[in-house]
This record gives structure tokens, C-alpha cells and sequence, in this order.
């Protein structure tokens, strides 16, 4: 049996993930790689921390240079995250003849088609698909099952923690605040959550999936995005009444060569199978003009689902079914294609108003709406106070443009205190 040495930067969550992966499945992927992979190297910033892994300090190191510099590593797997160093050892790590594996979203997302260049220059292997929807295998599914057609759209739960966080709130009634805290004290959200719930977790990593789907390069900066900071227990309560329930969907799709991409909190109609996906489950439904509809499901973290995804690459280049060339890269497709701008984005809305309780709120409301060519469909406010009430409604498809001309004269009308939520309507047609 032949081997293979392979270095790990990094010992986190995904890193344990991937050696208990290869240690515990090693007979297994022996048979599916014709390899003996062997962990020579693992890059750690403190040698003498205490794990819960008892690993030889033989292999540990805190150099770089321990890794680049032994030529007998032929695999480098980046899970350290971040951006600078990540992306410099990935670098370094390629023009010293040795292939990649990251799980590393927010490089992919920001220097993917100089990474890409550089892996074709030297002639190695570049493989990312952890980056996406941990142990899911969608870059791997639109790479290759999927080439057959032309990719219409994706729409997406992606992000594990602010699906946590809402199944919490919907299921279990309490507030955001409430669900955030739990979801810390499991280990589902940083300390920091602000690239989960704000949205820019999943934004980068629809990113590459549309750059991929689409054929062309995609700045995540021109990504429409909103979290779910603002979503409360009382939208959850109306979403409920309308028939719909409330998720963080990342949405791609291309029509006459224009792009609309966008991250934000969407009501999802409760018969839906994307409303029942919960807990930090992911799940990813694609639309090709062949294939039709299609739908991948399983977990989006944690150590070994993504730990998976990453010893899957690692055999995907053992097997070298593919030349370096093959590795696609967005950024030299020719075809590149126009974003659209929020406000031509269309969809049905939800708006939740807080009023004065007095008669003729909902009429002047529904008149504004009427001189935009917007019509109301339902509307609620069955929770009256002595002097307000939250008046809730969905309206007929608009665009945003028209939304949002419409609400900031709602917003000036007499007894109108505030607007409390705005958020979309995915229908899946």
C-alpha cells in the first residue's frame, strides 16, 4: 500500500475533526484512495496547550517553514481560518509543489481567482469544498453531477447558527436574545456572532456557489444582506398566522444574463420542506434547466461533517481524477454578468406597523400602497392595546423600489408610530 504524507495548519474544531476522521474511518479510506495517509505535520500555535487528543509533539510545530520545506508532504490541508496568514501559507504552500485542501470560506470568497491562478502556475490540486455547508456536498455536486446544465437558481439555508437560532424562536417561543445565548453556550455561535447573524457567513459562501453555478466572478460586496438581529418573537407569531415560517435564506438566480443575489430573513411557506429544516441543519435546493428541481440536506458544521468534506478532497486528490486544469475558476470566464440592484428585485413582502389604534389606519395605509400598484392580500391585528395596536399584512408581488417609495410616506402618515418589519416572501416558483 502505497502513502502519502499530509500536513494539517490548524487544531480547532474542524482540524480534531479531520484526524479523528482519518484515524477512526483509516481502513476505509484506504480501500478508496489506494493510500496510507499519514498526518506528518500539524501547525498549532502553542505546542504545550493540553487536548483533549493525545497527539505524538513530534508532529506538532509552530513554524510554517517545518511544513513548506518538507518535501515528502505532498497535502497541506488549510483550516485555521481567518485571511492574511491563511491565504499566505496557502500561497506558499502552492509554489512548493504541494496540494491544497481548506475549508477557509472568506478566502475562497475574496481572492478565489488568484488562488485558482496560482494552483494552475504549479501544477497542484486546489480543493475547497468544506467551505460550503460543511458536510454537504454541493461544490462537488455543481462541479461535476450537475455540468450537464445550466444552473438557474439556488436557494439556501447555509448558515447553521441563525438556523439554530430561528428554529429556537419559532419552536420553542422564546426571543432572539434568548436563543443567541443558548446557541453560545453550545458552541453553535462565537462569542462574536457577527458574521453569523448579521449575515456575512453566508454571504461569502454564496459567493462561490454562484461564481460556480453562474460562470462568473462575484464581488460578495455586491451581495444584498440582512440578518436576523431585528427578527422578533411577535414576526414569528404573525409569520405562523400567515402560513409561513421564518428562515435566513441565501438566494441566486439568473435571468436574461442579470444576476440577483441577495442574504436576508425570508418568510418560507410552512409546507415548504425548506421551512422544516431546523436546528443547525443546512440545506441547499438548485434549479437546472435539465435536472429540474433538487434539494441537499445534512449538517452545515461541526467538526465532523466538515471534518468529511475535507477528508473527501483529500481522496478526490489521492484518486487524482482530475488535471489542475480542470479546477474551475471563475475568473477567467469571459461571460461576466450584471447584479442587479436591490430595488429591482421583486417579491411578496411582509410589514409589520405599529399604529395608533383609531379608525382608518389600515385605509390611508392601502391607499399609499394603491398609487405604487401594490395590493394588500391578508392582513392582521388581533393584539389591540388601549392606544396602539401592530398591524400586520402581506402584500402582492412588488418590486423593493415601489416597497420602499411606498413606506417612506406610510411612515409620515398621522397615526403611524413606527415600522417595525420588513421582510421578503420566497414562493419557489
Amino acid at each position: 500500500m502505497k502513502k502519502v504524507k499530509i500536513a494539517i495548519l490548524g487544531f480547532g474544531n474542524v482540524g480534531t475533526g479531520v484526524w479523528k476522521i482519518l484515524l477512526e474511518n483509516k481502513k476505509e479510506i484506504m480501500k478508496r484512495s489506494n493510500y496510507e495517509i499519514e498526518v506528518a505535520k500539524i501547525l498549532i500555535k502553542d505546542i504545550n496547550k493540553k487536548r483533549d487528543i493525545i497527539v505524538s509533539k513530534e508532529i506538532l510545530t509552530d513554524n510554517i517553514d517545518d511544513i513548506i520545506n518538507d518535501e515528502s508532504i505532498k497535502i497541506v490541508v488549510e483550516l485555521i481560518g481567518g485571511c492574511d496568514d491563511a491565504k499566505e501559507y496557502m500561497i506558499r504552500v502552492m509554489k512548493a509543489k504541494k496540494h491544497i485542501v481548506t475549508a477557509n470560506k472568506l478566502v475562497i470568497a475574496n481572492w478565489s481567482d488568484e488562488l485558482f491562478k496560482i494552483a494552475e502556475k504549479e501544477k497542484v490540486l486546489f480543493y475547497y469544498e468544506a467551505s460550503v455547508a460543511g458536510g454537504i456536498p454541493i461544490i462537488r455536486e455543481i462541479n461535476e453531477s450537475l455540468t450537464a446544465n445550466r444552473i438557474q437558481q439556488i436557494i439556501g439555508i447555509i448558515n447553521g447558527t441563525t438556523n439554530y437560532i430561528l428554529s429556537k424562536m419559532t419552536n420553542d417561543g422564546i426571543s432572539f436574545d434568548e436563543a443567541l445565548k443558548e446557541a453560545q453556550e453550545k458552541g453553535y455561535a462565537e462569542a462574536d456572532p457577527t458574521s453569523d447573524v448579521d449575515g456575512y457567513d453566508a454571504v461569502y459562501k454564496l459567493a462561490i456557489m454562484a461564481s460556480l453555478s453562474f460562470g462568473t466572478k462575484i464581488n460578495h460586496d455586491a451581495i444584498y444582506r440582512e440578518g436576523i438581529r431585528n427578527i422578533s418573537s411577535l414576526d414569528i407569531k404573525y409569520a405562523k398566522k400567515f402560513g409561513y415560517t421564518i428562515k435566513l435564506l441565501a438566494i441566486a438566480k439568473e435571468e436574461s444574463n442579470k444576476l440577483e443575489l441577495r442574504v436576508h430573513p425570508t418568510l418560507v411557506p410552512t409546507i415548504h420542506p425548506m421551512a422544516n429544516v431546523n436546528d443547525v441543519f443546512n440545506s441547499i435546493m438548485i434549479k437546472g434547466n435539465a435536472v429540474g428541481e433538487l434539494m441537499l440536506y445534512g449538517r452545515g458544521a461541526g467538526d465532523l461533517p466538515t471534518g468529511s468534506a475535507v477528508v473527501g478532497d483529500i481522496i478526490s486528490i489521492l484518486r487524482n481524477n482530475v488535471k489542475p486544469s480542470d479546477v474551475s475558476d471563475a475568473s477567467e470566464q469571459s461571460n461576466l454578468k450584471e447584479i442587479k440592484k436591490s430595488e429591482e428585485n421583486e417579491s411578496k413582502f411582509y410589514i409589520r406597523l405599529n399604529i395608533n389604534n383609531k379608525v382608518g389606519v389600515l385605509r390611508d395605509v392601502a391607499k399609499v400602497f394603491a398609487e405604487n400598484n401594490i395590493s394588500i392580500i391578508s392582513v392582521t391585528e388581533d393584539v389591540r392595546h388601549d392606544d396602539y395596536a401592530p398591524l400586520a399584512f402581506i402584500t402582492h408581488k412588488s418590486s423593493e423600489k415601489n416597497i420602499k417609495n411606498s413606506l417612506e410616506k406610510i411612515k409620515w402618515l398621522e397615526n403611524i408610530n413606527k415600522i417595525e418589519s420588513i421582510i421578503r416572501i420566497e414562493s419557489f416558483n
